[in-house]
């Protein structure tokens, strides 16, 4: 039986402290993932993450119990390393969004004709790229084995499979918009070279 105090802020700018706002800050105090946790006020069971603490009739200095279990060494040692996958998925994420913008923006017609053709093959080859590194993050998820009861982990697995997958949905989209982007250059430079 532990005992903690904690001060809860909101996360937004303006808004109340919510439910998820003191289950975040219970998880980093206690180690017991949000997902885990059981959270009594008065009798009752706390569970909707997005309600402000003032509609739940939290107030300052009130006593919440938390019944739930932390995750053992290893399975902590596994969420780090799926953790930082994730943020690698994150830095890839960015360059999928600036391959993105630039092709927009090309699209856009804001490149000289001329330089469009050259722009567009680093385009492809960054876009092949970036779905490269994609799959090799998928790899490297795929290759962590997980405890049945490792439950948090799994979740948080599939969470960023699913993740990656969307992600790599969009790498193909982009290279086919680029491709044909491509495709409609070379038809009109042989239409005028005619």
């Amino acid at each position: 039986n532990e005992k903690h105090s904690i001060q809860v802020a909101s996360q937004q700018e303006d808004g109340e402290p919510t439910l998820q706002d003191m289950a975040v800050l219970i998880e980093q105090v206690t180690g017991v993932p949000v997902p885990f946790q059981k959270l009594i006020y008065k009798g009752k069971s706390l569970k909707e993450l997005e309600q402000p603490l003032s509609a739940l009739g939290v107030k300052n200095g009130c006593k919440v119990m938390l019944i739930g279990k932390r995750n053992s060494p290893e399975e902590e040692a596994e969420l780090k390393k799926l953790k930082d996958l994730e943020k690698s998925v994150e830095q890839i994420a960015n360059k999928l969004d600036e391959v993105n913008k630039e092709f927009t923006s090309i699209q856009k017609g804001f490149l000289a004709k001329d330089l469009q053709a050259e722009a567009l093959k680093q385009l492809d080859k960054r876009i092949k790229g970036t779905a490269e590194q994609f799959m090799k993050i998928l790899e490297q998820i795929d290759a962590i084995n997980l405890p049945e009861n490792f439950s948090d982990c799994k979740l948080k697995k599939k969470g960023l499979v699913k993740r990656v997958q969307v992600f790599l949905a969009q790498c193909d989209t982009v290279e086919g918009n680029i491709g044909q982007e491509m495709d409609k250059l070379q038809s009109k430079n042989l239409a005028l070279a005619e």
